[in-house]
């Protein structure tokens, strides 16, 4: 068996070489990536970002991060463009050709390629001197002095500098464009992450099935309306407006206090001033309200008019936390 202090060594020991090797990144950021984001913001085509191995691994993410954050891009394997692919590339398009030697087979058999459509080239490498180099337009070095593998072979320091600088990339065209949250949930509909920046209250709101008493109803009813329609929770509403409500937690406290509950009516138990929200409202704005005042259950009204209640386990089932 390893020791456990060494396993946690090797592992501090990676996270601290990689992290070094991306802060030298800065000293890299020069001219060539000014140009490199502005022709990049400005192009009417698309950006196409291209590698081999693990660096293609990165040029996916790279791309999937700008697609999300308002930058039409695209992958094209370095291997597969040189038997037919290369139709992927179009006039007006920008290239990004990320390659830690700069020297591969597939690199040198494709850039050329490239050159000759007349599409702009951005390197990636941490050889500015090598094949890929000396042929782009521009150039962001990611040179690295080791990788953290012990044998200083499997891509380590390397592969993270580069998705580091297509990080720094993405980042700064976001800046440039304004790109904004809602801006951003546009391309990001589905999941926990599109539901919270998207989502409205009135989005998953059962406006048929709404909890609803009489200021003098009796316990009874108040009773039965809260069990039929399971939200834990009834409003009373007298005159179209949401006077107060009733949770099954003030039923049991009533039980708990009074022996006599014949008499008993809505307003004798009623909690007033409930938390309220609007239907337009977003639903992880009526989560923070739930958090922020422990409860579970919030009455939702447009201008007056009562809509319905929210509850905390349908935002749960929603995915939002």
């Amino acid at each position: 068996m390893i020791p456990k202090e060494t396993i946690l060594a090797s592992a501090k020991k990676t996270i601290l070489s990689e992290s070094e090797a991306i802060a030298k990144l800065v000293d890299f950021v020069n001219d060539d990536f000014i140009q490199t984001v502005e022709i990049i913001y400005n192009t009417t085509g698309r950006l196409v970002v291209t590698g081999i191995g693990k660096s293609a691994i990165i040029a996916q993410k790279i791309v999937a991060t700008l697609n999300s954050t308002g930058t039409p891009s695209l992958f094209l394997h370095a291997s597969e463009a040189i038997h037919g692919d290369l139709g992927m590339v179009q006039p007006g398009d920008v290239v990004i050709c990320i390659s830690k030697s700069g020297n591969s087979p597939e690199i040198k058999v494709l850039v050329p390629l490239l050159k000759r459509f007349g599409n702009k080239l951005i390197a990636i490498t941490g050889n500015t001197t090598s094949f890929l180099g000396k042929e782009a337009d521009y150039v962001l070095n990611t040179y690295v002095e080791s990788e953290a593998c012990p044998n200083n072979l499997a891509p380590t320091n390397s592969t993270t500098a580069q998705l580091v600088m297509g990080d720094a990339i993405a980042v700064c065209l976001m800046e440039m464009r304004s790109f904004t949250a809602e801006d951003f949930a546009k391309y990001h509909p589905g999941g926990a992450l599109g539901k919270k920046l998207l989502l409205r209250v009135g989005d998953m709101l059962d406006t048929t099935h709404k909890p609803i008493v009489a200021p003098d109803s009796n316990i009874k009813s108040v009773i039965m309306e809260i069990s039929e329609k399971r939200l834990g929770v009834t409003a009373v509403v007298k005159n179209d407006e949401v006077i107060g409500i009733i949770t099954d937690g003030d039923i049991r406290r009533m039980l708990n206090k009074t022996e006599n509950i014949s008499g008993l009516v809505a307003q004798d138990i009623m909690t007033v001033n409930p938390k309220m929200i609007k239907s337009t409202d977003m639903v992880s704005d009526a989560l923070n309200i739930l958090e922020d005042f422990s409860i579970t259950q919030l009455v939702v009204v447009d201008h007056g008019e009562y809509r319905g209640v929210i509850h905390l386990h349908d935002i749960l089932k929603e995915g939002i936390v």
